[in-house]
């Protein structure tokens, strides 16, 4: 999205412009105002910051990739989970070296054994999608968590909404060698 300042300066003069936006590199840059009619156009292209990635980090916090969420007792890749594996697809291609450990996880309903097999499914089964369009599967680690590491309240016994238990029922992409 472009942003037109107009200001009034001084004809003949040099100013400095500061073009900044969260998440891109800022840029400063010289313009002289026209001596004629004082009408100056100074375009600055901003570039989108590059993500710097480290061993540890969740690959979808850095490239704004959102976890692949499951419907409840399934372990099948939803289409919009498959937009998001084709992201990480083409962060597999930009770093051919990276290595990616698949945590999978469930929500508290159920047994503890049985969701442990259910996790362990999704994990396979978002690692089976990568390795069909195109990642080596020399690349990739899969484990299951069950609901071990729930990210809210939603213990067992503990009355949630459908949403809230949606949001334990995701895959991870953990960042383990580039």
């Amino acid at each position: 999205m472009i942003k037109e300042t107009i200001l009034s300066l001084e004809c003949g003069k040099t100013y400095n412009a500061r073009a900044e936006k969260e998440a891109y590199t800022t840029k400063e840059e010289s313009v002289t105002i026209a001596d004629e009619d004082g009408k100056t156009k100074l375009e600055i292209a901003l570039e989108k910051e590059e993500c710097k990635v480290t061993i540890g980090d969740d690959l979808g916090k850095c490239f704004g990739i959102k976890n692949r969420y499951f419907d409840s007792d399934k372990s099948n890749i939803r289409v919009e989970a498959a937009i998001d594996l084709e992201k990480i697809l083409d962060v597999t291609n930009q770093y051919p070296k990276m290595k990616l450990d698949i945590r999978s996880h469930t929500d508290s309903r159920g047994s503890f054994k049985y969701n442990e097999s259910l996790s362990d499914k999704r994990a396979q089964s978002t690692t089976a999608w990568l390795i069909e369009n195109g990642v080596d599967k020399g690349r990739l680690t899969a484990k299951g968590y069950g609901e071990y590491q729930l990210i809210n309240k939603c213990a067992d016994d503990v009355k949630c909404t459908e949403e809230e238990h949606q949001l334990n029922r995701r895959s991870e992409s953990i960042i383990m060698d580039l």
